[in-house]
């Protein structure tokens, strides 16, 4: 990746919508290469797709969950099963294999505190191999980026 593919990245986490015209003016190249460069991005796997930003308490999700989990057993078939569920459930939103105390770290959207209890009680709870669960919940937001900061040569 070059700095102009390190451009072309910016802008387009910025505003995915951007025609290519657009796109072309703003990293300084012309159209037809900058269509290249964009497919060539997509091809590679940097560029993964587009989509839209949703406003979360607009769509009633007012409730976000950081939510631990640490489970009495690691057998791959225990570990499997959990993964496998975690990914079926719209409501969990990120799911991160975590160091230190907890297995996982989850992201949970509710839309009321009864609505988180029930997909604790109803889909979390009811996984094999869950040693604890611990919840907090996030009462505001200071950041929340979905820019990755890119540099113009991949690093080591």
């Amino acid at each position: 990746m070059d700095a102009i593919d390190a451009k072309i990245i910016r802008a387009l986490q910025r505003d995915g919508r951007l025609t290519n015209l657009e796109l072309a003016g703003e990293v300084g190249l012309s159209p037809s290469p900058c269509l290249r460069r964009v497919r060539n991005l997509e091809a590679s796997g940097l560029i993964q797709g587009y989509t839209a930003l949703v406003d979360q308490k607009a769509c009633g999700y007012p409730i976000t969950c950081l939510v631990r989990i640490r489970l009495a057993s690691h057998s791959q078939e225990t570990v499997r099963a959990f993964e496998r569920k975690i990914a079926e459930t719209d409501a969990i939103l990120d799911c991160y294999l975590m160091t230190g105390g907890a297995d996982y770290e989850l992201r949970v959207v509710a839309r009321s505190l009864d609505d988180y209890e029930h997909l604790v009680r109803e889909t979390i709870q009811k996984l094999p191999g869950i040693a604890s669960i611990e919840t907090s919940f996030a009462y505001g937001v200071v950041k929340k980026s979905r820019i990755l900061p890119v540099l113009s040569e991949k690093r080591p």
